[in-house]
């Protein structure tokens, strides 16, 4: 019971989809059984030439015939095996399709704490190489088991009618088959297991790699990140090695099993001829069967090997898809939209999954609509955390966050974001045009709006000077531009979305500050007009908001204009005198 209940588990998602796309499962299984009875019909032709040739019965007219019978029964079989495979591995791509869009759906919805303790690499050869693997499952896999089980059955059915006593010798062998595949299936499952997850390690470690070639090679770590995959790579190889040590020995002794079989046919078939116990027609025939089934027997081992690997990599997939994430819209109310952009929050405390240091302690801060609001503090106090929690990045304690007096919990997911633009301290830039990166995330493309955006965060100048514009294709992570291009982009990105709510996130490092006091000055007409939270480690950027916050150690220490906190936060004034002389010694060079 617990055996089936697992086998049950491990193929509840396939399961699911042939419960979907049924009319596929069906018709795979109608013309699989045409395809193998037409296929039956052949050999009893030849027994019946055969008896009739040994009584000196047989006609030329005869002959034909039988011979036009086997040319049309073979068109025939042929005709419906193919049609076999048309609906069943057709539907294994369907399969292939549909499982692959789930498992990118699932992982757009799971939360940042997932992508902080999963790699990259692994994610991706979850969604390709265990997708494929899946497929294999879900078509050939399937196809060849209801082949083979039809198969078998037809053929032996007809092999008791020609002889019971030949049958009972054949399926001596049988119970050997069962066992060899029990015990050789279950090492299988758990060597493919081992590569799927060791091809995932391999996949992020390339990754990395190349998302960070340029620090590869200003520290001159060719050779040993070369001498690191070379090992990894080694270890891939010796496991599939080992794999395919395993399956080398699994069909030889399945052909081995059946090899004897035959001989054994051979001898007391032999035997029953020569008294006249049976036909030569009839051995002839009978081996006929038994060859026929020889495939499929032999098939047995192949699909084993693809269940194995299949249900690895479906419960590599399925460790994923069970992923539930912890900020998923669950008692939300769908009328709640953001629209005034006023935040408070209560005495909220934090501390990240799987952590006990809280990074936030006790944090109380209420921002007027239409007000902006600085962060400032020094790195690691819990600025970015801040505001990742009000993006409801993790999980938020009831009561704790409150956007125009909702609860952020009683917020939808999608009402939230749409009411928040966003430009994290990691800018982002998606390999496409510069136009579809701006535009990001608007449903309809207005030129007039994205030149606007880029107007005011400074980037329509450089842009027009490239050769095709805004039709300028970007590299991956938006390689092909400088750090402070990309986050000008971003910026523009977030401004043409036109949220009540705007939250730069450290958005003019990148910048120098003569092009930081241009973005600003531009951008004092879009921060007027809605509730803005800029942090920074410049004062220069956040002096003429209409608050200050100071943080440190997840607390905020005071809260002011710029001349109030000067006269109150030490901290504070201290990040002013530091800055200030950084520019007066820069200003001497």
């Amino acid at each position: 019971m617990y055996m089936k209940s697992k086998f049950l588990k491990r193929l509840e998602r396939l399961i699911a989809y042939f419960k979907r796309h049924k009319k596929y499962l069906y018709w795979g299984v109608l013309v699989t059984v045409l395809t193998n009875v037409i296929g039956m019909v052949s050999p009893w032709i030849v027994k019946m030439a055969i008896d009739d040739l040994r009584q000196n019965a047989a006609t030329y007219s005869q002959l034909r015939t039988y011979a036009t019978l086997i040319v049309i029964l073979a068109i025939g079989a042929g005709f419906f095996r193919f049609l076999m495979r048309r609906t069943i591995i057709w539907g294994s791509r369907i399969f292939e399709y549909e499982i692959r869009n789930e498992f990118f759906l699932h992982l757009l919805g799971l939360p940042k704490s997932f992508y902080q303790e999963t790699a990259t690499g692994d994610i991706i050869a979850r969604g390709s190489n265990d997708v494929e693997a899946t497929r294999l499952l879900a078509g050939p896999a399937v196809m060849q088991i209801i082949n083979s089980a039809i198969s078998i059955s037809v053929a032996l059915t007809l092999m008791f009618v020609l002889s019971w006593k030949l049958t009972l010798i054949a399926l001596t062998g049988f119970p050997l088959l069962s066992i060899l595949t029990n015990r050789l299936g279950t090492k299988i499952h758990q060597k493919s297991y081992q590569i799927q997850q060791h091809f995932s390690t391999m996949t992020s470690y390339v990754q990395e790699n190349v998302s960070g070639v340029k620090v590869v090679k200003a520290y001159n770590q060719e050779e040993d990140q070369i001498k690191n995959f070379a090992g990894l790579n080694k270890t891939y190889i010796d496991l599939n090695l080992s794999l395919a040590r395993i399956r080398g020995l699994f069909m030889p002794s399945i052909y081995g099993i059946v090899g004897i079989i035959i001989l054994l046919l051979l001898y007391f078939g032999g035997k029953q001829v020569i008294n006249g116990s049976i036909t030569l027609g009839t051995l002839v025939a009978f081996i006929f069967y038994l060859m026929s089934i020889m495939w499929p027997m032999l098939a047995v081992g192949w699909v084993v090997a693809l269940y194995q690997r299949g249900t690895a990599s479906l419960e590599r997939i399925e460790k994923i898809m069970r992923r539930k994430s912890e900020v998923a819209d669950t008692d939300v109310d769908p009328n709640a939209r953001p629209q005034l952009g006023e935040i408070e929050i209560r005495d909220l405390s934090f501390r990240y999954p799987n952590d006990d240091q809280e990074v936030l302690k006790d944090v109380n801060l209420r921002i007027p609509s239409g007000k902006t609001v600085a962060i400032v503090g020094p790195t690691g106090c819990g600025k970015s955390t801040l505001v990742e929690l009000i993006l409801k990045a993790y999980k938020v304690p009831d009561g704790k966050i409150l956007i125009d007096d909702i609860d952020i919990n009683r917020i939808p997911m999608a009402n939230l974001r749409r009411a928040v633009g966003y430009v994290p301290q990691e800018t982002f830039l998606f390999s496409r045009t510069l136009k579809e990166n701006i535009a990001f995330g608007e449903e309809k493309i207005i030129e007039e709006e994205i030149e606007k955006a880029a107007g005011i965060a400074g980037i329509r100048q450089e842009i027009s000077e490239f050769p095709r514009g805004f039709e300028t294709r970007l590299g991956e992570r938006g390689v092909t531009l400088s750090g402070g291009q990309k986050q000008r982009t971003a910026l523009a990105r977030a401004i043409i979305a036109n949220p009540p709510i705007l939250i730069l996130d450290d958005a003019f490092s990148a910048v120098d500050t003569n092009t930081e006091e241009l973005i600003l000055r531009e951008l004092k007409n879009v921060l007027e007009t809605r509730t803005s939270i800029l942090i920074s480690h410049r004062i220069s950027t956040v002096k003429n908001a209409d608050m200050i916050c100071v943080m440190e150690e997840g607390r905020i220490e005071a809260c002011g204009t710029h001349e109030e906190l000067i006269e109150k936060s030490g901290l504070y004034a201290h990040i002013v005198e530091l800055q200030s002389l950084e520019e007066e010694l820069e200003a001497l060079r």
